[in-house]
């Protein structure tokens, strides 16, 4: 199995709901061990900044899926939460993006890993650096930051704010039947 780490956003409706509810998809899907998911961090919008404020996490486990069967799950888990991908960086029910799989460095049109943008964005690392603070990744051919170093970098965190600390493991044993 191979180590993952993915970073979930939700800025439509029920926000935490839709958090919820994906997290609870991804520990159900029989490829995927989820070990460990962060705080939720209320983060201003990035790109197209017209629309309501995020929720943001950052989740990760073990996989035995593809590189590709992994996308493919997490976008399942995507259609199902009703996302639909109409305007580039606007509102979404849900969005599950890749960020690592093991140190495997994936390029291809639809999927690269580790993440591309994944080192600019404060409401990526500061819940990656939460659960994976000493996580290699790799930032050029045999050189690899962990989050908390790729973190240091980043010049504004003042859009990413802790909205609320869960303990999932109690979260999901009370409301799972």
């Amino acid at each position: 199995m191979v180590d993952f780490y993915v970073s979930l956003g939700s800025n439509m409706g029920d926000r935490l709901d839709y958090l919820s509810r994906a997290i609870k998809a991804l520990r159900h899907h029989s490829g995927i061990q989820l070990e460990a998911v962060s705080s939720i961090y209320e983060t201003d919008p990035v790109g197209f900044t017209d629309q309501p404020a995020f929720l943001n996490m950052a989740a990760g486990g073990k996989t035995d899926l593809s590189p590709d069967q992994l996308l493919e799950a997490v976008m399942e888990i995507e259609k199902g939460l009703g996302r639909k991908r109409e305007i580039h960086w606007g509102p979404r029910t849900i969005d599950i993006d890749i960020l690592t799989y093991g140190r495997v460095t994936v390029e291809e049109e639809k999927l690269q890993v580790p993440h591309p943008r994944m080192a600019e964005r404060a409401f990526v690392l500061i819940p990656l650096a939460e659960i994976a603070s000493v996580l290699p990744i790799s930032v050029a051919p045999n050189e690899y930051k962990t989050p908390t170093q790729l973190l240091e970098k980043v010049k504004d965190k003042s859009g990413v704010r802790l909205w609320k600390s869960i303990d999932w493991e109690i979260e999901f044993a009370l409301t799972e039947s």
